[in-house]
C-alpha cells in the first residue's frame, strides 16, 4: 500500500519500474499499458508490442475461463488472475456474477480451501495468531495504511466454514472470496478492504498432522483467551482505522453470537451468517405477504433449523413483526422453531442456546402432541397443529418437506409461503417443482439454491434465489458512504425493504427478490437505503446534499487508471 497511491485526479503514482510494476495487481495492466506509460514505468520490451483495451482482455480471460474442466480449476484461474491484474479481475467478475459467485465464494472455494496449504499462492491479507497478541498492532502497520485508507475489515477464524467446517488458516480465502464480492457487486474499492485470518489454531487433526500445514498446530483456544484474542484484534483495528466497518465470517454460532452481542453497540460491525441471511430472507418475506395480502405480523411461522442461520431468519422476521406494532414478546410468540430435538420448548433450557431459548414454546403448549421417538415433537405435528402460513428450511436436510407435510400446510393457507434455505441444492428441503405441483401453483418460493423456472398449467414460475450477495455488498456500502457509527436493526430492516421494492408480484409465477445478474444495481439501491436510516437514526456521520449522486460516486468502477510515474 505505501508503493502507489491514486492522487486527485484519480491516477496512480508510484516509485516502482520494470517488473516491479507488473507484479503489483493493482497497478499492473498487462499489454494495455500507452505507449507513454510504458516509456515512464520502464516496461519497454517486457510486454508484447500489441496494445489491449480493457474489454479485449475480459473476451480472451473468459475464453480461458470458459474453456476449462471443472469449478476448482476456475476458481484456481480466477485466483492467479485476481493476483496478477486486479481491475480485469474485477471487470471479468462483475460482468458474470451469476456464473462466478458460486466459483469465488461459495461450496467451491471451500474445495480450494483444502489444497490450500498444498499451494504456492501470493500471500494476501493479515494473519493474527492467538499465540502472538503482542504483535497485531505490528501486523496492521505493516500494511502501510493510513487510519483514512480503509473502509472495511472482513475478519474469519474458519471454524463453521460452509461445506467442511473447520478449515484452520486456510479459513482467509473466505475473507479474499467475500471481499471480492464486495468490490464487484457493490463498488467497494478493492485497496481499501483488508481481509484477516484470526488464527486461534484447528480441530482437525488431519491438518495439525500434515507437514504442509502453515497454521498454528494445535486445538482451538477458547474461553477467556480466545475472547482477549478478539478483544485485541477489535481495539488494534479500531485504534488505527477509526472510520472502517468491520465484518464476521464463517464463526461458529456460539462465538459468532456472543462477539456480535459484544460489539454491535460500540462499533460499527455485523455477522453476515446471523444477520445478512436473515435480512435477504426478510426480503423476500415482505414479497411474499404482500403478494397474499396478509401483514407480515400476523404470519405464523415455522422454521426447520434452529441453527445460526434459521435463528438469524427469525430474528429479523421477528424486528420487522415489532416495527408492525407488536411487542417483542408477541412477535417472538408468532415462531415455532424445530430443530433435531424436535420443537423447541421451555423444557430444553439445558440444550439450548440463549438465542434458541426466545423462541422456544411453553411446554406445556405441546403436551398433547404427538412425538417421534427420540427425537420430540417432529415437523409433520408441528404443521398439523400450527398450521403455519410460512415455512422456512435451514436444516440441510434433503427432502425433509415431504409431499403429505407441504399438503397438510396448502390445506389451511391460500397462498403457502415456503423457503427452503439450505444449500447446495442436493441438501434443499423440497424442490421448486414439487413444491409448485403439490400446492397447485399456490406455494410462493424462495430458494437458497439457483433453480430453473418451473413451468406448471402454462404458467412458469420464476424461483427467487435467497443469496446474501443482494445485500451485504449494498449495507456496506451504505454504512461506509455515511460512515454510520454502528449497523443497526433498523438499517437491515431498510435494506430488505429495499430489496424487496425492485421486484413486483402481482403476476403469478413472478419471482420474489430481483434477479442475480443485477446485483450492482441492486446494491446501490440498498446502499441509499441504507444511509437514509443511518441519517434517520442519528447514526450517520456526515450530511447528505445528494444521497443517490453521492452512492454512485463512491462505487468503485474497475477500469484502468493513468499511472504516473513519480
Amino acid at each position: 500500500m505505501t508503493k502507489h497511491r491514486r492522487n486527485r485526479d484519480g491516477c496512480y503514482e508510484t516509485k516502482a519500474r520494470g517488473l516491479a510494476v507488473l507484479t503489483s495487481p493493482m497497478l499492473n495492466k498487462g499489454t494495455a499499458f500507452s505507449a507513454e506509460e510504458r516509456r515512464a514505468l520502464g516496461l519497454i520490451g517486457l510486454l508484447p508490442p500489441e496494445i489491449s483495451t480493457l474489454e479485449a482482455q475480459v473476451k480472451r480471460a473468459y475464453i480461458q475461463y470458459d474453456g476449462l474442466a471443472d469449478a476448482l480449476s476456475k476458481n484456481t484461474f480466477l485466483t492467479a488472475l485476481h493476483d496478477r491484474n486486479e481491475v480485469l479481475f474485477y471487470k471479468l467478475f462483475s460482468e458474470h456474477l451469476r456464473e462466478m459467485i458460486p466459483i469465488v465464494n461459495d461450496l467451491t472455494v471451500g474445495i480450494a480451501m483444502e489444497q490450500y496449504h498444498h499451494e504456492c499462492r501470493p500471500p494476501r491479507g493479515v494473519y493474527l495468531s492467538i499465540d502472538h497478541i503482542d504483535g497485531i498492532e505490528e501486523a496492521f502497520a505493516n500494511l502501510g495504511a493510513l487510519p483514512a485508507d480503509i473502509d472495511l475489515i472482513l475478519a474469519t477464524d474458519a471454524e463453521q466454514i460452509l461445506g467442511i467446517g473447520d478449515w484452520g488458516v486456510g479459513g482467509i480465502e473466505v475473507s479474499i472470496g467475500k471481499l471480492a464480492i464486495y468490490t464487484a457487486a457493490g463498488g467497494i474499492d478493492p485497496t481499501r478492504v483488508i481481509p484477516v485470518m484470526l488464527d486461534v489454531g484447528t480441530n482437525r487433526e488431519n491438518l495439525r498432522d500434515d507437514p504442509t500445514y502453515i497454521g498454528n498446530r494445535h486445538a482451538r483456544i477458547r474461553g477467556p483467551r480466545y475472547d482477549e484474542f478478539i478483544e485485541a484484534y477489535v481495539n488494534a483495528v479500531k485504534k488505527r482505522y477509526p472510520n472502517a466497518l468491520l465484518q464476521w465470517e464463517d464463526f461458529a454460532p456460539a462465538n459468532g453470537r456472543r462477539i456480535l452481542e459484544r460489539y454491535r453497540e460500540h462499533i460499527c460491525t455485523f455477522n453476515d451468517d446471523m444477520q445478512g441471511t436473515g435480512a435477504i430472507t426478510l426480503a423476500a418475506a415482505i414479497s411474499a405477504v404482500r403478494a397474499c395480502g396478509a401483514p407480515l405480523r400476523t404470519q405464523r411461522v415455522v422454521i426447520f433449523g434452529a441453527g445460526t442461520a434459521g435463528i438469524g431468519v427469525a430474528d429479523q422476521i421477528r424486528n420487522a413483526m415489532m416495527r408492525e406494532g407488536l411487542s417483542k414478546e408477541e412477535a417472538a410468540n408468532r415462531f415455532w422453531c424445530v430443530d433435531r430435538q424436535g420443537l423447541l420448548t421451555t423444557g430444553m433450557s439445558d440444550q439450548l442456546g440463549g438465542h434458541q431459548m426466545v423462541y422456544a414454546r411453553p411446554a406445556a403448549e405441546g403436551k398433547n402432541w404427538k412425538r417421534d421417538d427420540g427425537v420430540g415433537i417432529g415437523l409433520a405435528e408441528v404443521i398439523r397443529r400450527v398450521q403455519p402460513t410460512m415455512l422456512i428450511g435451514a436444516s440441510a436436510s434433503m427432502g425433509a418437506f415431504t409431499e403429505a407435510i407441504v399438503k397438510e400446510m396448502a390445506t389451511h393457507c391460500e397462498r403457502p409461503i415456503i423457503f427452503v434455505l439450505s444449500t447446495p441444492r442436493n441438501r434443499a428441503e423440497a424442490k421448486p417443482a414439487d413444491l409448485i405441483a403439490w400446492t397447485g401453483g399456490r406455494a410462493l418460493i424462495a430458494t437458497g439454491g439457483s433453480f430453473s423456472p418451473v413451468t406448471y398449467k402454462g404458467v412458469t414460475y420464476v424461483v427467487a434465489q435467497v443469496n446474501n450477495a443482494m445485500l451485504y455488498p449494498g449495507l456496506a456500502l451504505g454504512a461506509i458512504v455515511s460512515q454510520s457509527s454502528r449497523i443497526s436493526d433498523g438499517m437491515f430492516m431498510a435494506a430488505a425493504s429495499a430489496v424487496s421494492s425492485l421486484v413486483t408480484v402481482r403476476q403469478q409465477g413472478s419471482p420474489l427478490l430481483p434477479h442475480i445478474d443485477d446485483l450492482r444495481s441492486v446494491s446501490a439501491t440498498v446502499a441509499v437505503a441504507v444511509a437514509e436510516a443511518a441519517v434517520v437514526e442519528h447514526l450517520a456521520g456526515v450530511k447528505f446534499d445528494d444521497i443517490v449522486q453521492q452512492v454512485q460516486d463512491a462505487m468503485w468502477q474497475p477500469e484502468y487508471r493513468r499511472i504516473q510515474a513519480s
